[in-house]
């Protein structure tokens, strides 16, 4: 009897002691500065013209709690806080059955964060685990629940969290998906809304329909549960499809938010910019953004691919300066997230060559030095062997230049040169240029067979295309707070790497590529596109079994397209050309207004007309203009021993 009564009165001291300690913290939070909502969580976006192309919740579509519709109000308590009028920031209850059922089963299997919790984790704190962050929640909540009421809390929350696909705020979403007001959802539309936020991505119905259905009918049931909706009602859901719309009101290029995204994966690797704001989302980001251009390079990409599962990667770039005008991660972010230009590795095939070139060029070969082209099955000091081909078998079997070498994308050729070089040597040149990414040593390496990340290889173009300059290419230039202090502002750095007289020959030879003199025993890589250009082009091409590459560029941009399938499948060869389709539709569309811009003739490079493929004296119309540093023309007779 003794030990129950000394339980007892244990349990009563712990509980007012937790009354008093819980009554001084409501007590501070009181009197404390009142917490500002009204700005927390708005993140803007900008173009290079300054003009607003992105608003992560914004006043402009905060809507007040009356008009948000009442079944979107019941479902997400329901399902969400089902105690949130009754409580005061914490659901002690819910926490007591959460930690029993976590320790029941070993682990975290169940959360007890409420509403106001929620909302100030979104607004003000990180997703970290640790204690401290959790002691910052719990301070934060209090003052919450102390400064506002539940209506206010609620509609806040209800404006500011995340609905997936680029849209936070439940109006936003509900225009988004549904093209509807949020106080003219219908009970189905309002159950998937409120299923979302748990898991943004895995519950949007344009990303994954049939999980979102799922989704809302546990919402659903939590209705039924806390007799919000009746059995009858809930029987009735979902029988037919529920349509979806999908759109934005302005900027509604589908691949916009692939920038966007691209955007924020640089912010979070950017210095100087306090975490909090980060995690928060207050922040005005001016980025390099050309609408006209990003435009340009989605019209190019829907006109071309008829493939639905087909997917493309495209960044343009200007090169002066290395700002990134128009990227895109895929054919469409409502159907896949997944941003192929920063994130997928992907071997690169021939566009891996101009480095190994321009290497040739700087180490005493010149555009008409000669190697044999015929199959080749090249035998090392190990007894290994590789036996690289030229596409659809197609050799000289006779000696070529290294300008038509180029212009044909001669494989036997390119290994020839590596090994000739060493295989270091193109390694070398290429993390010189700004390449980042493993770049093995080994003989395929001249064809590409190194898989890097597009955001990473187009560096190397961008030092190629602006004159030998190694600089950053980037998509912010400024980042401020909604207070309008600047917190980051990108500093250009330029590099001088190349030379400029090596650099002028590699990218008249790659001009080549779609040059009808140089049309022989097989044509040119990029010939089907010639007669669409209305200037000149450095252009190369790549491909393997699954991933096809253009880029090319002059001196008002550069254009680095892929094409292929997720899983990694062959491409047919009749769909293989739509990535130089969209190379040339973007480029001249975006152009069409400038005058033609090439390269200035460096005063120590002349051009001498010489026979395309043999370099030897003209002996008919066939002529071509191969470049040389002044001097070096009597080394074009360099031969395969």
């Amino acid at each position: 009897m003794k030990k129950f009564w000394f339980f007892s009165k244990s349990i009563l001291f712990v509980f007012l002691i937790f009354l008093i300690v819980m009554s001084g913290l409501y007590v501070y939070a009181f009197f404390s500065p009142k917490l500002e909502l009204t700005n927390i969580g708005q993140m803007y976006i900008y173009d290079r013209n300054e003009a607003l192309v992105y608003q992560g919740s914004g006043t402009s579509e905060w809507v007040d709690l009356e008009n948000i519709n009442d079944n979107l109000i019941k479902a997400v308590i329901s399902v969400e806080d089902k105690n949130f009028y009754k409580h005061h920031g914490f659901d002690y209850l819910r926490i007591a059955k959460a930690m029993m059922e976590n320790i029941k089963n070993k682990s975290i299997v169940q959360g007890a964060s409420t509403i106001s919790q929620q909302y100030i984790k979104n607004m003000y704190l990180d997703f970290s685990q640790t204690w401290d962050r959790k002691i910052d929640e719990a301070f934060l909540t209090l003052e919450l629940e102390v400064h506002y009421s539940k209506d206010e809390i609620l509609e806040g929350y209800l404006n500011t969290i995340n609905y997936g696909a680029g849209n936070y705020g439940i109006m936003n979403a509900s225009k988004y998906y549904f093209n509807k007001e949020a106080k003219d959802l219908s009970l189905e539309e309002a159950l998937m809304l409120a299923g979302i936020p748990k898991n943004p991505t895995r519950y949007n119905p344009v990303n994954n329909y049939d999980e979102c259905i799922k989704r809302a009918k546990i919402v659903a049931q939590t209705m039924v549960e806390n007799d919000l909706l009746t059995q009858e009602e809930y029987d009735n859901l979902f029988l037919e499809a529920i349509p979806i719309y999908g759109k934005r009101e302005s900027n509604n290029l589908q691949m916009l938010m692939y920038y966007q995204d691209a955007v924020l994966h640089e912010l979070n690797n950017l210095s100087g910019i306090p975490a909090t704001l980060l995690e928060s989302g207050s922040l005005k980001i001016y980025t390099n953004l050309d609408l006209e251009a990003q435009s340009e390079l989605e019209k190019a990409v829907l006109h071309n691919v008829t493939d639905e599962n087909m997917q493309v990667a495209g960044i343009l770039v200007e090169p002066d300066t290395g700002a990134i005008l128009a990227l895109t991660g895929g054919i469409d972010y409502a159907t896949s997230q997944y941003n192929r230009a920063i994130s997928a590795s992907r071997q690169v095939g021939s566009t891996m060559k101009p480095f190994l070139y321009y290497a040739a060029l700087e180490h005493g070969m010149t555009s008409s030095s000669k190697f044999l082209s015929e199959y080749t099955n090249f035998v090392f000091s190990n007894n290994k062997t590789y036996s690289p081909s030229n596409f659809n078998d197609v050799y000289a079997n006779k000696e070529i230049t290294m300008a038509a070498a180029l212009a044909y994308s001669d494989n036997i050729y390119a290994v020839k040169t590596h090994l000739f070089l060493g295989e270091d040597t193109l390694v070398e040149t290429a993390k010189r240029c700004g390449i980042t990414g493993n770049l093995e040593p080994n003989p395929s390496l001249a064809l590409g067979t190194s898989e890097l990340k597009m955001i990473d290889f187009i560096n190397g173009y961008t030092t190629l295309a602006n004159g030998g300059y190694l600089t950053d290419n980037f998509l912010i230039n400024r980042v401020e707070d909604l207070e309008g202090n600047v917190l980051y502002e990108h500093k250009n750095k330029k590099k001088m790497v190349l030379n400029s007289n090596y650099l002028y020959i590699l990218n008249e030879m790659m001009s080549n590529t779609s040059n009808s003199s140089f049309t022989s025993y097989t044509v040119p890589t990029a010939l089907s596109i010639a007669n669409q250009m209305s200037r000149k082009y450095a252009l190369k091409t790549g491909t393997t079994n699954s991933d096809y590459w253009t880029v090319g560029y002059n001196n008002d941009a550069l254009l680095m397209v892929w094409l292929g399938y997720d899983d990694g499948k062959a491409v047919e060869r009749d769909s293989s050309t739509w990535g130089k389709k969209i190379w040339i539709e973007t480029m001249e569309n975006y152009l069409k207004e400038r005058k033609s811009n090439w390269y200035e003739t460096p005063k120590h490079v002349i051009g001498i007309l010489q026979d395309p493929v043999t370099g030897e004296g003209v002996t008919n119309d066939n002529a071509a203009v191969f470049y040389y540093v002044r001097g070096s023309e009597s080394l074009g007779v360099l031969k395969e021993n």
